[in-house]
C-alpha cells in the first residue's frame, strides 16, 4: 500500500518515512500542504498521514481542500497539537482518525490498518478471499486454513494489493505503484520475481496470471 506522508519536521518525517518502510509501505513524503494537494491530484495513494501544523496552507486547510473535492481516502492526523478543540476541528473536518505527538510508531501502524479496515468494509483484522488469508499485523499468510507462512515485506506489499481487490487484474506497473515509493530502484522482473517467491511458500494456484494483463487472485473463493 502507499501511503502520502505530510510532516514539515525533517527529523520526524525522516523517522515516520523510515518505519513506513520497515513496515512494508511505499511511503512518499512531503512537506507542506500545497505540494501535497498537487502531488494527490496525480497519484494514487491508499492512506493519508497528515501534520497541523504545516508551513503555507495549515493541515486543517488540506483536509478540508480534500474532503471538498469528496474525496474518500483514509486520513489520520499526526500533530502535536493534542487540544480538545484541535481534536474535534479534525475529526469533524473529514478526518477518520487523530493521533498526539509524541507516539509510539506501533500505535499508529495499528492505527492505520485499523483505518484501512475500516474503509474496505470489513471488521475483520485479516485479508482473505476465502482461499489464502493475510495477516498485516504480522506479515503471516496461510492457504485454506493451513499453517502460517511468513512473507518478505515486498512479498506481504504484493499479496496485499491483490487481495484487497479480489476479482481485480493488476498490472505490473499498477502493482509497482503499490509496493515502490519515490527514488526506490525497480528492477525490470521484480514484480514477476516476487510473484514467482508467493507462489513457492504458498502454492502455484493462489496468484492466477492473465496473460498479456496482469494477475489477480480470484473473488470469494
Amino acid at each position: 500500500m502507499r501511503i502520502l506522508l505530510v510532516e514539515d519536521d525533517p527529523m520526524i518525517g525522516e523517522a515516520i518515512q523510515g518505519a513506513l518502510k520497515d513496515a512494508s509501505y511505499a511511503a512518499d513524503w512531503v512537506k507542506d500542504g500545497q505540494t501535497a494537494l498537487t502531488t494527490l491530484g496525480c497519484q494514487h495513494y491508499d492512506l493519508v498521514l497528515l501534520d497541523l501544523g504545516l508551513p503555507g496552507k495549515d493541515g486543517l486547510e488540506v483536509l478540508a481542500s480534500i474532503r471538498a473535492k469528496d474525496n474518500p481516502i483514509p486520513l489520520l492526523i499526526i500533530t502535536a497539537r493534542d487540544g480538545l478543540d484541535d481534536r474535534l476541528r479534525g475529526l469533524d473536518g473529514g478526518a477518520d482518525d487523530y493521533v498526539s505527538k509524541p507516539f509510539q510508531m506501533a500505535e499508529l501502524l495499528a492505527r492505520m490498518r485499523a483505518v484501512l479496515r475500516r474503509k474496505g468494509g470489513t471488521a475483520a483484522p485479516v485479508l482473505s478471499n476465502g482461499v489464502v488469508s493475510l495477516d498485516p499485523a504480522t506479515k503471516e499468510a496461510s492457504v485454506n486454513g493451513g499453517s502460517q507462512v511468513q512473507l518478505s515485506n515486498r512479498e506481504f506489499s504484493l499479496l496485499q494489493a491483490l487481495l484487497v481487490r479480489p476479482g481485480a487484474i493488476l498490472s505490473r506497473s499498477e502493482l509497482e505503484d503499490r509496493i515502490y515509493g519515490w527514488g526506490e530502484e525497480v528492477e525490470s522482473n521484480a514484480v514477476e520475481f516476487l510473484i514467482h517467491s508467493l507462489r513457492r511458500k504458498l502454492g502455484s494456484e493462489v496468484i492466477k496470471n492473465v496473460r498479456g494483463v496482469g494477475w489477480m487472485v480470484s473473488k470469494d473463493a
